[in-house]
């Protein structure tokens, strides 16, 4: 920007929609300062996709832009933390005008049945950020990761999270791939009650299963199916998983009962809702789901100062929302600040 305001504005999150609203808030002059958790800048783009989906230099290149321009990152900067070098919400108020959170939905959905503690079941975002971490750092050479060479494993929930950790225990060399879903298997084409221009619910293959069905002669999906006990020997080590088959209503249909092999079992069920630490006992209002609660196209929480926006404010959704929400949200900032903006 030719010319700098004097406001300064914290962005807590650096994932899509931290980014977007950095970018648009920085263009109008205005001081902009983004904290994030990890060590690297990106949040979901850097360590909850896989690198063949998209690879880290296009993250890296188009932060290293943004940092040109002019914000300011802050990396393993835990708003709220336990670690005494952790900025608290009000150390952000108190040195800016205000603060925007865009922490994303990191509480993952758990499968609470008996055999739950132990080795071997990992939630998805865990063994994916592991994975790329260790891989940037190393190239897998520090072995600070899960590793499923040479495993037998199951995957439980059937979105992209879940076809992203088919296809990283893929790339590691697992034994075999299984995909648990609970919903039944979706039509060919659409049903009569999900017509353009609605999101088709049909059946697609994606990445992961292509890529499985090729290896192992079989797509990996297994549908209609729900885990009743993790399965383990005397030492607690991790055996398989208990299912049974349910009905289009997931009612247990007796004498489906079975039992499958696995040493690694990973949980990509979706996620919950924001980790509240970050707010410490600021008073901001949640809705029924958890989330931060602030109107979309409006963005403010029931705090004036803090606005919230992206997964931590809708819920989980996709990359192109986050951005969009993020981009409302510097609008809204901006015009909060200044009593008038011209961000689209």
């Amino acid at each position: 920007p030719k010319n700098r305001s004097d406001r300064k504005i914290a962005i807590v999150g650096s994932g899509p929609t931290g980014l977007a609203a950095a970018a648009q808030l920085n263009s109008e002059g205005h001081n902009v300062t983004v904290y994030e958790r990890d060590d690297r800048i990106g949040g979901l783009l850097m360590y909850g996709i896989p690198n063949m989906k998209l690879d880290k230099e296009i993250v890296d290149r188009r932060v290293n832009i943004l940092r040109e321009e002019g914000i300011t990152f802050h990396v393993s900067a835990d708003i709220g933390g336990s670690s005494p070098n952790s900025p608290s919400m009000d150390d952000l108020l108190d040195a800016h005008d205000c603060v925007l959170l865009a922490t994303g939905a990191t509480i993952p959905r758990d499968l609470n049945i008996p055999g739950r503690q132990g080795a071997g079941v990992h939630f998805a975002m865990d063994y994916l950020l592991q994975n790329t971490k260790s891989l940037l750092d190393s190239e897998h050479d520090d072995g600070n990761y899960i590793s499923a060479k040479g495993k037998n494993v199951i995957v439980i929930g059937g979105g992209d999270t879940g076809t992203d950790c088919i296809g990283t225990s893929l790339r590691h060399g697992c034994k075999s791939l299984i995909n648990f879903e609970i919903m039944p298997e979706p039509p060919k084409e659409r049903a009569d009650n999900n017509p353009w221009p609605l999101f088709p619910r049909i059946y697609k293959v994606d990445y992961g299963h292509e890529e499985s069905q090729e290896t192992y002669g079989e797509d990996p999906r297994v549908y209609s199916i729900s885990g009743k006990e993790f399965l383990r020997d005397g030492d607690g080590t991790l055996k398989g998983i208990k299912t049974v088959e349910v009905d289009s209503s997931f009612q247990e249909i007796p004498g489906t009962e079975k039992d499958w092999e696995a040493d690694l079992i990973l949980l990509a069920m979706g996620f919950l809702g924001p980790e509240h630490y970050t707010i410490d006992n600021l008073k901001v209002d949640l809705d029924e789901r958890s989330n931060y609660k602030a109107d979309h196209n409006v963005h403010q929480t029931s705090n004036p100062k803090v606005f919230a926006a992206g997964d931590c404010r809708r819920g989980q959704s996709l990359v192109v929302w986050a951005i969009n929400e993020g981009r409302a949200a510097a609008r809204e900032i901006d015009q909060y600040l200044m009593g008038e903006t011209v961000l689209k």
